[in-house]
Protein backbone atom coordinates (compact mmCIF):
# COMPACT_ATOMS: atom_id res chain seq x y z
CA UNK A 1 0.00 0.00 0.00
CA UNK A 2 3.11 2.09 0.87
CA UNK A 3 4.80 1.95 -2.22
CA UNK A 4 1.41 2.66 -4.12
CA UNK A 5 0.47 5.78 -2.65
CA UNK A 6 4.33 6.42 -3.26
CA UNK A 7 3.91 5.74 -7.14
CA UNK A 8 0.77 7.71 -7.33
CA UNK A 9 2.72 10.97 -5.54
CA UNK A 10 5.64 10.64 -8.05
CA UNK A 11 3.67 10.62 -10.76
CA UNK A 12 1.17 13.50 -9.76
CA UNK A 13 4.30 15.65 -9.23
CA UNK A 14 5.71 14.54 -12.92
CA UNK A 15 2.34 15.23 -14.51
CA UNK A 16 2.45 19.07 -12.43
CA UNK A 17 6.32 19.26 -14.15
CA UNK A 18 5.33 18.44 -17.51
CA UNK A 19 1.90 20.73 -17.55
CA UNK A 20 3.93 23.88 -16.53
CA UNK A 21 6.89 23.27 -18.95
CA UNK A 22 4.60 22.54 -21.58
CA UNK A 23 2.56 25.92 -20.49
CA UNK A 24 5.99 28.03 -19.97
CA UNK A 25 7.71 26.73 -23.46
CA UNK A 26 4.18 27.70 -25.49
CA UNK A 27 4.32 31.29 -27.07
CA UNK A 28 0.98 33.56 -26.47
CA UNK A 29 -1.15 33.93 -29.09
CA UNK A 30 -0.05 36.66 -31.08
CA UNK A 31 -2.76 39.48 -30.69
CA UNK A 32 -2.65 40.81 -34.27
CA UNK A 33 -1.15 41.11 -37.52
CA UNK A 34 0.07 44.97 -36.01
CA UNK A 35 0.47 44.32 -32.89
CA UNK A 36 4.19 45.34 -32.70
CA UNK A 37 5.67 47.95 -35.01
CA UNK A 38 5.38 51.63 -36.29
CA UNK A 39 2.15 53.08 -37.42
CA UNK A 40 2.63 55.83 -39.86
CA UNK A 41 -0.60 58.43 -40.07
CA UNK A 42 -0.63 59.23 -43.76
CA UNK A 43 -3.24 62.61 -43.91
CA UNK A 44 -3.72 61.95 -47.73
CA UNK A 45 -5.15 64.10 -50.21
CA UNK A 46 -6.67 67.24 -49.55
CA UNK A 47 -11.39 67.07 -50.10
CA UNK A 48 -11.21 64.31 -52.88
CA UNK A 49 -9.56 61.24 -51.22
CA UNK A 50 -9.14 59.57 -47.97
CA UNK A 51 -5.95 59.26 -45.71
CA UNK A 52 -4.66 55.90 -44.75
CA UNK A 53 -2.44 54.14 -41.73
CA UNK A 54 0.98 52.41 -42.84
CA UNK A 55 2.63 49.85 -40.83
CA UNK A 56 6.47 49.20 -40.44
CA UNK A 57 7.60 46.29 -38.57
CA UNK A 58 10.10 46.68 -35.99
CA UNK A 59 12.92 45.09 -37.50
CA UNK A 60 11.74 47.30 -40.74
CA UNK A 61 11.90 44.46 -42.92
CA UNK A 62 7.94 44.35 -43.71
CA UNK A 63 6.02 47.39 -44.40
CA UNK A 64 2.37 47.38 -45.40
CA UNK A 65 0.48 50.48 -46.77
CA UNK A 66 -3.29 51.46 -45.89
CA UNK A 67 -3.49 48.65 -43.65
CA UNK A 68 -7.24 49.82 -42.30
CA UNK A 69 -8.54 49.80 -46.32
CA UNK A 70 -7.18 46.36 -46.37
CA UNK A 71 -8.65 44.84 -43.18
CA UNK A 72 -11.85 46.67 -43.24
CA UNK A 73 -12.71 47.46 -47.05
CA UNK A 74 -13.80 50.85 -46.39
CA UNK A 75 -11.78 54.58 -46.12
CA UNK A 76 -11.03 55.93 -42.98
CA UNK A 77 -12.11 59.45 -44.35
CA UNK A 78 -10.65 62.68 -45.05
CA UNK A 79 -7.54 64.12 -44.18
CA UNK A 80 -6.17 61.53 -41.24
CA UNK A 81 -4.95 64.13 -39.05
CA UNK A 82 -3.94 61.78 -35.76
CA UNK A 83 -4.31 58.70 -33.97
CA UNK A 84 -5.03 58.74 -30.22
CA UNK A 85 -4.80 55.03 -28.07
CA UNK A 86 -5.86 53.82 -24.46
CA UNK A 87 -5.79 50.14 -23.81
CA UNK A 88 -6.10 47.73 -26.91
CA UNK A 89 -8.30 50.41 -28.72
CA UNK A 90 -7.08 53.20 -31.50
CA UNK A 91 -9.24 56.49 -32.45
CA UNK A 92 -8.13 57.61 -35.89
CA UNK A 93 -9.35 61.25 -36.55
CA UNK A 94 -10.24 62.30 -39.98
CA UNK A 95 -10.22 65.93 -39.36
CA UNK A 96 -12.15 67.26 -43.07
CA UNK A 97 -14.46 64.27 -42.72
CA UNK A 98 -15.84 64.98 -38.69
CA UNK A 99 -14.83 61.88 -37.79
CA UNK A 100 -13.22 59.38 -35.72
CA UNK A 101 -13.04 55.67 -36.63
CA UNK A 102 -12.59 53.81 -33.46
CA UNK A 103 -10.66 50.34 -34.01
CA UNK A 104 -8.33 47.62 -32.92
CA UNK A 105 -5.09 48.66 -32.43
CA UNK A 106 -3.65 45.27 -33.12
CA UNK A 107 -5.80 43.47 -35.52
CA UNK A 108 -6.93 46.64 -36.96
CA UNK A 109 -10.51 45.67 -36.99
CA UNK A 110 -13.09 48.50 -37.11
CA UNK A 111 -15.38 48.76 -34.00
CA UNK A 112 -17.36 51.88 -34.26
CA UNK A 113 -17.21 55.57 -35.39
CA UNK A 114 -18.53 58.50 -34.58
CA UNK A 115 -19.13 61.84 -35.69
CA UNK A 116 -21.88 63.82 -33.45
CA UNK A 117 -20.05 66.52 -31.49
CA UNK A 118 -16.97 67.10 -32.95
CA UNK A 119 -16.08 70.34 -35.67
CA UNK A 120 -12.79 70.46 -37.53
CA UNK A 121 -11.42 67.54 -34.65
CA UNK A 122 -7.44 67.76 -34.48
CA UNK A 123 -6.29 65.13 -31.80
CA UNK A 124 -7.50 62.41 -28.99
CA UNK A 125 -6.19 61.61 -25.44
CA UNK A 126 -7.38 59.62 -22.71
CA UNK A 127 -7.79 60.42 -19.12
CA UNK A 128 -9.97 59.49 -16.11
CA UNK A 129 -11.87 57.09 -18.13
CA UNK A 130 -12.81 59.64 -21.04
CA UNK A 131 -11.12 60.71 -24.11
CA UNK A 132 -11.04 64.13 -24.97
CA UNK A 133 -10.79 65.30 -28.78
CA UNK A 134 -9.31 69.05 -29.45
CA UNK A 135 -11.57 70.91 -31.92
CA UNK A 136 -10.96 73.98 -34.03
CA UNK A 137 -14.96 74.57 -35.08
CA UNK A 138 -15.47 76.94 -37.51
CA UNK A 139 -12.40 77.98 -38.54
CA UNK A 140 -13.63 81.75 -39.43
CA UNK A 141 -14.72 81.94 -35.52
CA UNK A 142 -12.07 82.40 -33.31
CA UNK A 143 -14.23 81.85 -30.37
CA UNK A 144 -15.93 78.38 -30.92
CA UNK A 145 -12.72 76.43 -30.19
CA UNK A 146 -13.50 73.30 -27.51
CA UNK A 147 -12.67 69.99 -26.05
CA UNK A 148 -14.92 67.19 -26.88
CA UNK A 149 -15.38 64.88 -24.26
CA UNK A 150 -16.01 61.55 -25.33
CA UNK A 151 -17.72 58.28 -23.31
CA UNK A 152 -15.08 55.27 -24.21
CA UNK A 153 -18.18 52.75 -23.43
CA UNK A 154 -20.67 54.34 -25.77
CA UNK A 155 -18.07 56.62 -28.33
CA UNK A 156 -20.63 59.16 -28.27
CA UNK A 157 -19.61 62.63 -27.35
CA UNK A 158 -21.42 63.86 -23.95
CA UNK A 159 -19.95 67.06 -23.33
CA UNK A 160 -17.52 70.05 -23.97
CA UNK A 161 -15.22 72.40 -22.40
CA UNK A 162 -14.29 75.99 -24.50
CA UNK A 163 -10.65 76.59 -24.98
CA UNK A 164 -9.17 79.47 -26.37
CA UNK A 165 -8.04 79.71 -29.94
CA UNK A 166 -6.28 76.45 -31.73
CA UNK A 167 -6.52 73.94 -29.18
CA UNK A 168 -3.46 71.12 -31.21
CA UNK A 169 -1.78 68.25 -29.00
CA UNK A 170 -2.83 67.07 -25.40
CA UNK A 171 -0.62 65.38 -23.20
CA UNK A 172 -1.74 63.48 -20.05
CA UNK A 173 -0.01 63.14 -16.26
CA UNK A 174 -2.40 61.63 -14.08
CA UNK A 175 -5.39 63.34 -14.69
CA UNK A 176 -4.35 66.63 -16.07
CA UNK A 177 -4.66 67.33 -19.43
CA UNK A 178 -2.34 70.31 -21.42
CA UNK A 179 -3.64 71.24 -24.46
CA UNK A 180 -1.27 72.97 -26.92
CA UNK A 181 -2.99 76.13 -28.70
CA UNK A 182 -1.25 76.64 -31.98
CA UNK A 183 -3.92 78.57 -32.61
CA UNK A 184 -5.59 76.97 -35.73
CA UNK A 185 -5.62 79.17 -39.16
CA UNK A 186 -4.28 81.44 -36.61
CA UNK A 187 -1.74 82.33 -34.28
CA UNK A 188 -1.64 81.82 -30.24
CA UNK A 189 0.38 81.31 -27.59
CA UNK A 190 -1.46 79.73 -24.49
CA UNK A 191 -1.46 76.08 -22.96
CA UNK A 192 -4.94 74.98 -20.98
CA UNK A 193 -4.67 72.57 -18.10
CA UNK A 194 -8.04 70.72 -17.66
CA UNK A 195 -8.73 68.92 -14.65
CA UNK A 196 -9.70 65.55 -16.13
CA UNK A 197 -11.65 65.02 -12.80
CA UNK A 198 -14.50 67.69 -12.74
CA UNK A 199 -13.56 69.29 -16.42
CA UNK A 200 -12.52 72.20 -15.83
CA UNK A 201 -10.01 74.49 -16.83
CA UNK A 202 -7.42 75.35 -13.50
CA UNK A 203 -5.28 77.61 -15.60
CA UNK A 204 -3.86 79.02 -18.73
CA UNK A 205 0.07 79.03 -19.32
CA UNK A 206 1.29 81.43 -21.84
CA UNK A 207 4.50 80.13 -23.72
CA UNK A 208 6.43 81.03 -27.16
CA UNK A 209 3.95 81.94 -30.29
CA UNK A 210 2.94 79.03 -31.85
CA UNK A 211 3.66 76.04 -29.33
CA UNK A 212 3.99 73.38 -31.70
CA UNK A 213 4.68 70.35 -29.60
CA UNK A 214 4.93 68.91 -26.13
CA UNK A 215 7.18 66.22 -23.47
CA UNK A 216 7.57 65.32 -20.24
CA UNK A 217 11.17 64.53 -18.55
CA UNK A 218 11.59 62.13 -16.31
CA UNK A 219 11.39 64.30 -13.75
CA UNK A 220 7.54 65.19 -14.83
CA UNK A 221 8.06 68.85 -16.22
CA UNK A 222 6.67 69.31 -19.47
CA UNK A 223 8.34 70.76 -22.42
CA UNK A 224 7.19 73.22 -24.91
CA UNK A 225 8.59 74.09 -28.27
CA UNK A 226 6.65 77.23 -29.41
CA UNK A 227 7.94 77.66 -33.12
CA UNK A 228 7.34 81.63 -33.11
CA UNK A 229 4.59 83.25 -35.54
CA UNK A 230 5.97 82.70 -39.54
CA UNK A 231 7.04 85.68 -41.54
CA UNK A 232 3.98 85.44 -43.88
CA UNK A 233 1.85 87.58 -40.48
CA UNK A 234 3.84 90.31 -40.97
CA UNK A 235 4.59 89.43 -36.90
CA UNK A 236 7.55 86.88 -37.40
CA UNK A 237 9.18 85.93 -34.30
CA UNK A 238 11.18 83.48 -33.38
CA UNK A 239 11.06 79.97 -31.54
CA UNK A 240 11.09 79.33 -27.82
CA UNK A 241 11.46 76.23 -25.72
CA UNK A 242 10.16 76.93 -21.97
CA UNK A 243 10.24 74.05 -19.21
CA UNK A 244 7.04 73.85 -16.88
CA UNK A 245 6.92 73.28 -13.43
CA UNK A 246 3.88 70.81 -13.34
CA UNK A 247 3.50 71.32 -9.48
CA UNK A 248 3.08 74.77 -10.17
CA UNK A 249 1.78 74.95 -13.41
CA UNK A 250 4.54 78.22 -14.24
CA UNK A 251 7.01 78.46 -16.73
CA UNK A 252 10.11 77.76 -14.81
CA UNK A 253 12.76 78.84 -17.83
CA UNK A 254 12.62 79.53 -21.56
CA UNK A 255 15.36 79.47 -24.41
CA UNK A 256 14.87 81.49 -26.89
CA UNK A 257 15.83 80.91 -31.08
CA UNK A 258 17.32 83.45 -33.49
CA UNK A 259 14.60 86.07 -35.03
CA UNK A 260 13.79 83.68 -38.16
CA UNK A 261 14.30 80.38 -36.28
CA UNK A 262 11.27 78.06 -36.23
CA UNK A 263 11.73 74.53 -34.51
CA UNK A 264 9.03 71.96 -34.23
CA UNK A 265 9.13 68.24 -33.65
CA UNK A 266 10.25 68.35 -30.11
CA UNK A 267 11.06 64.21 -28.69
CA UNK A 268 12.50 63.42 -25.71
CA UNK A 269 14.45 60.22 -24.66
CA UNK A 270 17.22 59.44 -21.93
CA UNK A 271 17.44 63.06 -20.35
CA UNK A 272 17.84 64.81 -23.51
CA UNK A 273 15.74 66.19 -25.50
CA UNK A 274 15.37 66.27 -29.75
CA UNK A 275 14.11 68.71 -31.85
CA UNK A 276 14.18 70.00 -35.91
CA UNK A 277 15.11 73.20 -36.99
CA UNK A 278 16.04 75.02 -40.27
CA UNK A 279 16.82 70.99 -41.84
CA UNK A 280 18.86 70.02 -39.05
CA UNK A 281 18.34 68.24 -35.35
CA UNK A 282 19.68 68.52 -32.13
CA UNK A 283 20.34 67.02 -28.75
CA UNK A 284 19.79 69.36 -25.60
CA UNK A 285 20.23 67.48 -22.71
CA UNK A 286 17.51 68.71 -20.20
CA UNK A 287 20.08 69.97 -17.66
CA UNK A 288 21.47 72.37 -20.21
CA UNK A 289 21.18 76.10 -19.98
CA UNK A 290 21.44 77.08 -23.48
CA UNK A 291 20.12 75.89 -26.87
CA UNK A 292 23.05 73.29 -28.45
CA UNK A 293 24.72 75.12 -31.27
CA UNK A 294 26.21 71.96 -33.04
CA UNK A 295 23.79 69.83 -34.53
CA UNK A 296 23.73 65.59 -34.82
CA UNK A 297 21.93 65.54 -38.43
CA UNK A 298 21.65 67.42 -41.28
CA UNK A 299 20.36 68.20 -44.69
CA UNK A 300 17.01 66.35 -43.58
CA UNK A 301 13.27 67.15 -44.36
CA UNK A 302 11.13 66.26 -41.87
CA UNK A 303 7.27 66.51 -41.73
CA UNK A 304 7.22 64.80 -38.74
CA UNK A 305 9.74 63.48 -36.00
CA UNK A 306 10.13 61.49 -33.04
CA UNK A 307 12.65 59.54 -31.12
CA UNK A 308 12.64 55.91 -29.26
CA UNK A 309 14.60 53.43 -27.40
CA UNK A 310 17.97 55.32 -29.98
CA UNK A 311 16.58 55.58 -33.16
CA UNK A 312 15.08 58.55 -34.36
CA UNK A 313 11.93 58.38 -36.79
CA UNK A 314 11.54 61.01 -39.22
CA UNK A 315 8.88 61.81 -42.26
CA UNK A 316 9.30 63.47 -45.93
CA UNK A 317 6.67 64.49 -47.28
CA UNK A 318 8.30 65.03 -50.46
CA UNK A 319 6.00 66.95 -52.73
CA UNK A 320 2.67 66.63 -50.90
CA UNK A 321 1.14 64.86 -53.85
CA UNK A 322 3.36 61.79 -53.96
CA UNK A 323 3.41 58.74 -51.39
CA UNK A 324 5.90 60.12 -48.37
CA UNK A 325 8.56 57.89 -46.83
CA UNK A 326 10.05 57.17 -42.98
CA UNK A 327 13.30 57.56 -42.38
CA UNK A 328 15.27 55.39 -39.57
CA UNK A 329 18.70 56.93 -38.08
CA UNK A 330 20.65 55.16 -35.42
CA UNK A 331 20.96 58.08 -32.76
CA UNK A 332 24.17 55.99 -31.47
CA UNK A 333 26.27 56.03 -34.65
CA UNK A 334 24.20 59.16 -36.20
CA UNK A 335 23.72 57.03 -39.43
CA UNK A 336 20.62 56.37 -42.14
CA UNK A 337 19.02 52.72 -41.30
CA UNK A 338 16.42 52.67 -43.31
CA UNK A 339 14.12 54.59 -46.11
CA UNK A 340 10.63 53.05 -46.19
CA UNK A 341 7.91 54.46 -48.81
CA UNK A 342 4.59 55.43 -46.99
CA UNK A 343 1.63 57.08 -47.92
CA UNK A 344 0.54 60.54 -48.70
CA UNK A 345 1.33 62.91 -46.84
CA UNK A 346 2.98 60.95 -43.76
CA UNK A 347 1.81 63.49 -40.78
CA UNK A 348 1.95 61.52 -37.81
CA UNK A 349 4.38 58.32 -35.98
CA UNK A 350 3.10 56.10 -33.35
CA UNK A 351 4.36 52.72 -31.94
CA UNK A 352 2.54 49.35 -30.99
Amino acid sequence: MKNTRLLLVLFAILIFNFSCTSDDDVDPEPLGAYESGILISNEGPFNNGTGTVSFISDDLTISENAIFNSVNDEDLGNIVQSIGFTGDQAYVVANVSNQITVLNRNTFAKTASFSDGLNNPRFMVAANGKGYVSNWGDTADDTDDYISIVNLETNAVENSIPVVLGPEKMLVKDNTIYVAHKGAFGQNNQISVIDATSNTIVTTITVGDVPNSMQFDSAGNLWVLAGGNPSFTGMETGGVLSKIDTNTNMVESSLNFGSMQHPNHLSFENNSLYYFVDGSVYEMAVSATSLPSTSILDGVSFYAMTVKDGRLYGTDAKDFASNGSLLVYDLNLNTELATITVGLIPGGIYFN
